[in-house]
């Protein structure tokens, strides 16, 4: 293939010039050289595409079709591999991540800032979207990963699980439940909680685990975001249920979390990319940087880390 292409550039260069011996004397080879590709050439398409006297060279009319198919292949040849090389050696382009709001604050900016130091010229966009659209925009392709649950799947998705985080109770300091160790999950009924819609993933993961429960949570406000709701534990009109990572990851001033228990509710954040789909050269680094802070990072006792 490789002296195919070079029979392609010697054809289109003569072409333009209408000399064999200036030709050569552009691509730094012999004369002879340059027929022995241009017979190859010739050869492997099965027809003559010079017509060749001692006075100069014309194209043939299979010549002249072929030219401006050459000239395409050319140029989308050498437009290709300046491509592959600034990926891979990580001069430039752009890394898509779409991840959860609490997986992008936790984890990503420690990385983002080394590999920024590394690969000044990448750039990075950070999709901040709920379980559901996360793994929609890894099937799509919008993203060129994701960081998700592992109860959010599809048949077309690899996942590597990272991370094992419990649920954990968000209140005031102030808050009589800020006072023991351990929190049951009966200590909560009859208390106005506070939780993300019916259709988030946390949400789904909780409902069911408490299906059998002989009470059932107070859920008597519903938001969106996982900030919101610590904003309105702040506020006092409330408590959270939130997963570990939801909370400030620095001592707060009004707010705790204790431990929630009978049951111990967890969740499995992961990465989550598209079956048999390589990664760039670019987000399959930033993946590597990820994976090795994650496995790495060992903060939080509350927190189990998977390895390999």
């Amino acid at each position: 293939m490789r002296h195919e292409l070079q029979g392609v550039q010697a054809f289109v260069k003569i072409a333009e010039i209408g000399c064999f011996t200036k030709a050569s004397h552009f691509l730094h080879i012999s004369q002879p050289a340059l027929t022995r590709r241009i017979k190859k050439l010739e050869e492997s398409l099965g027809a003559t595409l010079f017509e060749r006297s001692t006075r100069n060279v014309k194209l043939t009319a299979v010549g002249r079709e072929f030219l401006p198919k050459a000239k395409n292949l050319i140029d989308f040849y050498e437009s290709s591999i300046l491509s592959i090389k600034e990926m891979a050696t990580h001069q430039s382009g752009v890394i898509t991540l779409s991840c959860l709001p609490t997986a992008a604050f936790y984890f990503l900016p420690s990385v983002i800032r080394d590999y920024n130091n590394y690969y000044p010229n990448i750039r990075i966009r950070i999709l901040e979207h709920s379980a559901s659209d996360c793994l929609e925009a890894v099937l799509n392709g919008d993203a060129d990963f994701g960081i998700n649950m592992i109860n959010i799947t599809h048949p077309n998705i690899d996942f590597t699980p990272l991370v094992n985080e419990p649920f954990v109770l968000a209140c005031r300091r102030d808050h009589e439940l800020a006072q023991k160790t351990l929190v049951l999950w009966e200590d909560l009924a009859g208390l106005r909680l506070i939780g993300v819609r019916r259709s988030s993933g946390n949400r789904s993961l909780v409902d069911q685990a408490l299906e059998g429960a002989e009470w059932k949570p107070n859920w008597f406000y519903e938001v969106r975001h996982l900030s919101t709701s610590l904003g309105m534990v702040e506020a006092g009109l409330g408590v959270a249920v939130v997963p570990s990572l939801a909370m400030p990851t620095d001592e707060h001033h009004i707010l705790v979390s204790r431990p929630l228990i009978e049951p111990v509710i967890r969740r499995t954040l992961g990465l989550a990319q598209r079956r048999e789909t390589a990664l760039s050269p670019a987000a399959e680094k930033f993946r590597e940087m990820l994976l090795q802070l994650w496995f790495q990072d060992a903060n939080s006792p509350w927190i189990g880390k998977f390895t390999t």
